[in-house]
């Protein structure tokens, strides 16, 4: 028998396996016990998102990047099979793997077609269909969700490896972030968006211009940071972090709820003010009805994703039992200077091999880098731990003053 049939095949008894079981959950592996998905005053977790909530959890934390999820785009709850890619397993898809999954993919929307159509004309299913058709009924859609499912169809690869190592590169940046959002009078918690937007890849871009782990786009980036021709603070996590907190703040001053707040970081502060035009501040019903334009699947479950991202973080016991290396926490010294300066005359002032001064700010471009270009005044500067207070120490902090001020590290812890 053909590889590729036989998988089909296998799928077909999935889904009539899935159809027939007393919880509708085809998937191989399931939540962690006790896992329960936190809610509290800030961010809330309605009964209706929990599917998507519970669908999220499972692609940061139990689905690895082997395992490709075949599901419903609305009903996360509908998931249809989980499938394991054939062969070694990297970062991208070979050939091989894309068509494998192209080919359980398109089976199992051409039975979902029939299904449709057999519904709508009251005629008899075949065994297999009507197992699907059992399956979908039960899911948060309901019987009405059998209409349109082959246009739902949708696959998701699991994130656990990638999640994990964010969650490793989190114990560097945590308690910094958590100070800068307590610092801003915003909860902590924000300090867990990361893991939505980047995973904490500092150097992640997206295909329509966003940088960073904070992810933002260039236009919002110049009304909440610095992005001039010498620095990009989208690309250093702290000041981007920072920024984060502006837009934050700025977003739930005029919504005046986090779920949409938190929202309007994928959709806009303008969209979520028209989504809340017509169904106030209820999440759970904008990400059901709210029919807004390129309010789509990525808008529509991105406050599920926030929750069950720290979800998966508060329990990386139960998620990560193996265990996580967490990266120590940032330590460096901090500097904010009162006059334009360039990057070589900074590292002769505060004894600094310029590599290491340009290995440590992120955010400042070539130009910058090799001191054609000056940094601004008020350009946030990283330094060795340590660097101010041997100068200090030494009797020569008055001279290094005269270009910056130090900014309190307490204030990023």
């Amino acid at each position: 028998m053909q590889p590729r049939l036989r998988g089909l095949l296998v799928l077909l008894a999935l889904l009539v396996l899935a159809a027939c079981a007393t919880e509708p959950a085809p998937a191989p592996v399931r939540l962690p016990a006790s896992a329960s998905i936190p809610s509290d005053a800030a961010f809330p977790a309605p009964p209706e998102l929990q599917p998507q909530v519970e669908f999220w959890s499972k692609v940061y934390g139990v689905w690895g990047h082997n395992q490709i999820a075949l599901h419903d785009d609305r009903y996360l709850d509908v998931i249809y099979g989980v499938i394991a890619l054939p062969g070694p397993v990297g970062e991208g898809q070979t050939a091989e793997q894309k068509d494998f999954v192209k080919g359980h993919y398109e089976a199992l929307k051409d039975l979902l077609r029939q299904v449709e159509f057999k519904s709508a004309a009251n005629t008899p299913l075949t065994p297999a269909e009507q197992a699907l058709a059992n399956y979908i009924r039960k899911g948060s859609g309901g019987p009405g969700a059998i209409a349109g499912a082959s246009e739902r169809l949708r696959s998701q690869r699991g994130l656990r490896e990638r999640f994990k190592q964010g969650l490793e590169i989190s114990g560097r940046y945590d308690a910094a972030f958590r100070g800068v959002f307590r610092e801003a009078g915003l909860p902590e918690d924000l300090a867990y968006l990361p893991h939505v937007e980047s995973s904490f890849q500092n150097h992640a871009a997206s295909s329509v211009g966003a940088v960073g782990m904070w992810q933002f786009m260039p236009g919002t980036a110049r009304q909440f940071m610095m992005l001039n021709a010498a620095v990009d603070e989208r690309r250093d996590p702290v000041a981007s972090a920072q920024g984060a907190s502006r837009y934050l703040r700025d977003a739930y001053d005029r919504l005046g709820s986090w779920p949409l707040a938190l929202t309007s970081y994928n959709h806009g502060v303008g969209g979520m003010l028209r989504a809340q035009q017509t169904f106030g501040n209820d999440i759970a019903a904008i990400v059901r009805s709210y029919s807004g334009s390129s309010f789509g699947f990525a808008s529509r479950n991105f406050y599920a994703e926030f929750l069950a991202a720290r979800n998966v973080a508060r329990n990386s016991q139960r998620f990560f039992p193996e265990g996580v290396s967490y990266e120590s926490p940032l330590n460096l010294d901090r500097i904010r200077l009162r006059q334009t300066v360039s990057a070589p005359t900074l590292a002769s002032y505060y004894e600094v091999n310029s590599s290491e001064l340009v290995d440590l700010n992120k955010a400042w471009k070539p130009a910058a880098q090799d001191g054609r270009v000056a940094l601004p005044a008020g350009t946030l500067v990283w330094l060795p731990a340590g660097t101010v207070l041997r100068l200090t120490q030494r009797g020569t902090a008055d001279r290094a003053l005269v270009l910056a001020d130090p900014v309190s590290t307490a204030r990023l812890r």
